[in-house]
Parts: structure tokens; C-alpha cells; sequence
């Protein structure tokens, strides 16, 4: 098959196509025949770095759409020829591939109204937002959130979650990302180059703060954040946690969250592993329905990941990109 592969932990200008052996799903697992694929911040971050586990040469990518093409050994509920999309193990090897092999708990139903790369788009910044919102957070209608990078993957799908569940949405971008934010549901996009986002805040809840924030930037920025939050208010974060000793204790009765779905698999927890299928059929649901925005904004070619994810790592991509692997 063919497949985009890493030597060696590295930038994405390493990677190169090559032929590999199809994979064998084992016990418990299917082989998905990729269709689309999408690219996401881990997959530059993980080539940097590499994993423990992997054996070279390794493919990256952790967001598949495809068709199911051969079961293993004590799996139900699926059959081959079923479209499905998934978020992959960063353990093993992903969907940079024409075929994967994946757990079959974590496989969600593609319904037949949606293309595999608008399916592609969904998962790993899909899944983030809607973990955060629902599983940690637990948003409810009429409070306030502030998300950071709302014209991103994950801020673009968290904006449009908040919006529609009801709660008044903050969210940090460029002031040219300003009117696309807004197309997304938030009501009060703040430039974080020009203005203290903390100060205008603070104004726009009459010194209150907030009800919840999804951190997306970095530890110290949870940190500063901290600040924000109302009494019983709460913050998740996908990159890194804030500083505990900055919180004095039994004062604000504040929850921190940490979102970390790329453990999922290796917590060796099946309940975790399912609710990925359970996450992805929801959302699913609702881009069939027309209430969610895939973010789908550009598809490319195989070959032309590699320079898409270095587009990526700057920080300034809207949406989502997907790589087609049929040509």
C-alpha cells in the first residue's frame, strides 16, 4: 500500500511516500480502506518528538474516513463495506496510509449525506471541544465562556457547541478572524495583539467574569486566566495545566480539567475508548443535520501533507485541512 512515512522523529519535511504491507487487523480491531484523513497540530508536534512504541518507518495521521475492509478475530456491530471515521492511537501506526487498522469501539457510522472529508475534519478538534464542553465542563444554558483561538480547529467547533447550547460566547482571534468567529456563534471576539483581553472581560460581565474557559494556548495563559473565572466557574485545558499555587483555596471553589485524548488508548479504559464512537456519532448527527460546520476549509493530495503541516505549525491556518488519499 501506499503510505507517508517518518524515518526518524523529525520536521514534516521528512516525510515521504513509500510502499508498505497492508495491515492485519488483530482481536477486537478493523482495517478501514482510507478515503480521507485530516492533519492536526499532534501530528508535527509527535514527528518532533516521536513515541516510545513506534517502529520505523512510522505513519502519522490520527483523523480517518474511510470503508471497513477486513474484521478481526470477536468484532461486532460492524460489517465490512460500513463508512466509518475515527480518532486513531497515537501509539500506532495512523491513516497517512490507504489502509489502518483501528479499534472497533472507537468507530463512529459516517450517514450517508456526509463526504468522508467533512468526516475526516471531526475528530481530533471536534472531539477536544466536545469533551470539554460536555464531559468536564458541562456547559449550561445562559452562562458565560471564553474560548481561546476560536478561528482554529478546536475553538472553531467549541464556539459553535457553546452557541447553540444556549450560553454568551467570548473568544480571543486577530480582528480579521473577527466576522468568521461570529459566523460560528461567538457574540464578542476579542484581538488579543491590540487588547487586554482580561480588562474588556471584565467590562463586558460588569467585573463578574466567567463561567467556564477553554484554554488552548498554554500553561502560563491558564495561569493568567485563573483570574477570570466567577465564583464555582471552571477551566479545561488542551495544552497544559495552570499553576496550582496560584489558587488560594476555598476562595473561588473553581474545577480544573485537563483534556488529553490521545491517552485514551493507552489508559487501557474500554469505557474511554467507546465514548469515542459515542462523541463522533454525535457530532456526526449534527453536521448531517446542518447545526455543526465540519470546518472543512481546504483538501489536498497525500504528497502535499508534509507542507501542510508545516503551514500548520505557524499557527495561522483557518479550519481544517484534509488530505484525500485516493488520487
Amino acid at each position: 500500500m501506499k503510505a507517508l512515512v517518518l524515518d526518524a522523529p523529525g520536521p514534516p519535511s521528512n516525510l515521504y511516500l513509500t510502499d508498505l504491507p497492508v495491515p492485519e487487523p488483530g482481536f477486537g480491531e478493523v482495517r478501514v480502506r482510507v478515503e480521507a484523513v485530516g492533519l492536526n497540530p499532534v501530528d508535527y508536534k509527535l514527528a518532533a518528538i516521536g513515541y516510545p512504541t513506534w517502529e520505523f518507518p512510522f505513519i502519522l495521521g490520527l483523523d480517518v474516513a474511510g470503508v471497513i475492509d477486513s474484521l478481526g478475530e470477536n468484532v461486532s456491530g460492524w460489517k465490512v463495506g460500513d463508512k466509518v471515521f475515527y480518532h486513531g492511537n497515537v501509539s500506532k501506526p495512523g491513516g497517512y496510509a490507504e489502509f489502518s487498522v483501528v479499534n472497533a469501539k472507537a468507530l463512529s457510522h459516517v450517514p450517508e449525506d456526509v463526504s468522508f472529508e467533512e468526516a475526516a475534519a471531526l475528530p481530533c478538534a471536534g472531539f477536544t471541544a466536545y469533551y470539554a464542553l460536555y464531559r468536564k465542563l458541562h456547559i449550561q444554558k445562559g452562562e458565560t465562556i471564553l474560548i481561546h483561538g476560536g478561528a482554529g480547529g478546536v475553538g472553531g467547533f467549541a464556539l459553535q457547541l457553546a452557541s447553540q447550547a444556549g450560553l454568551t460566547v467570548f473568544t480571543t482571534c486577530q480582528q480579521r478572524n473577527f466576522d468568521y468567529t461570529r459566523s460560528l456563534g461567538a457574540h464578542h471576539p476579542i484581538d488579543y495583539t491590540h487588547e487586554d483581553v482580561h480588562e474588556r472581560i471584565f467590562e463586558l460581565t460588569q467585573n463578574r467574569g466567567l463561567d467556564a474557559i477553554l484554554d488552548t494556548i498554554s500553561s502560563d495563559n491558564a495561569t493568567a486566566d485563573l483570574r477570570l473565572l466567577a465564583f464555582g466557574g471552571g477551566i479545561a485545558c488542551v495544552v497544559g495545566l495552570p499553576d496550582f499555587s496560584r489558587i488560594k483555596p476555598f476562595q473561588k471553589a473553581v474545577s480544573i480539567h485537563e483534556i488529553a485524548l490521545g491517552s485514551v488508548y493507552l489508559s487501557g479504559d474500554r469505557k474511554a475508548v467507546e465514548d469515542l464512537g459515542i462523541m463522533g456519532n454525535e457530532l456526526i448527527q449534527m453536521v448531517a443535520n446542518k447545526k455543526i460546520n465540519p470546518l472543512l476549509n481546504e483538501v489536498i493530495k497525500l504528497d502535499n501533507v508534509p507542507t501542510a503541516l508545516e503551514r500548520l505549525s505557524k499557527r495561522h491556518v483557518r479550519g481544517k485541512i484534509v488530505a484525500r488519499i485516493p488520487d
